[in-house]
């Protein structure tokens, strides 16, 4: 399936799955998007649809972007029925936009890193893992460079994560 947006195919794109009370979703993203997370889970992200709001102050594309792709795989898959995406991950084995945890083959999707790697946000447990990361070592207190329009731009905005955020390894 084409997206119609070329960083989802993009060899500099790392797997990020949030797991949060109610449920799960995995993505490619570019690389950046690791510190914008981590700013969400600083500013308090508690779900999902938290984190993916937080992630509009800092890229607001990626943000609609996502948002957009899992509105998509909500349309078309619940629990229980997931013969869309399941035909598309056997058509597709690079499958690319955003999905929910909800059969074996797109469980199997969420567990293979991107070529920059894979890391976990664990909102319930307030854990990062970094699985895999080829990209940069996500610190506790760092800062990133806003995007607008997809392209950075020279604002700066830095996070700090509470003591109770655990950062693996």
């Amino acid at each position: 399936m084409n997206t119609g947006h070329s960083w989802t195919r993009a060899p500099t794109m790392m797997r990020f799955t949030i797991i949060d009370p109610r449920a799960t979703v995995s993505f490619l993203a570019p690389p950046h998007a690791l510190k914008a997370l981590a700013a969400g889970c600083a500013a308090g992200a508690e779900t999902t649809a938290d984190l993916l709001t937080a992630l509009i102050r800092y890229d607001a594309e990626l943000a609609r972007d996502l948002r957009d792709q899992l509105a998509i795989f909500r349309e078309h898959n619940v629990a229980g029925d997931t013969a869309w995406i399941d035909t598309r991950i056997a058509d597709d084995a690079d499958y690319a936009p955003a999905v929910e945890l909800l059969s074996r083959p797109v469980q199997a999707l969420s567990q293979r890193p991107g070529p920059l790697g894979l890391v976990i946000f664990n909102l319930s447990a307030r854990r990062i893992i970094q699985i895999q990361n080829s990209y940069a070592n996500l610190e506790r207190s760092d800062r990133g460079r806003i995007r607008r329009n997809g392209r950075p731009v020279r604002i700066l905005y830095s996070y700090t994560l509470p003591d109770d955020w655990t950062i693996v390894p």
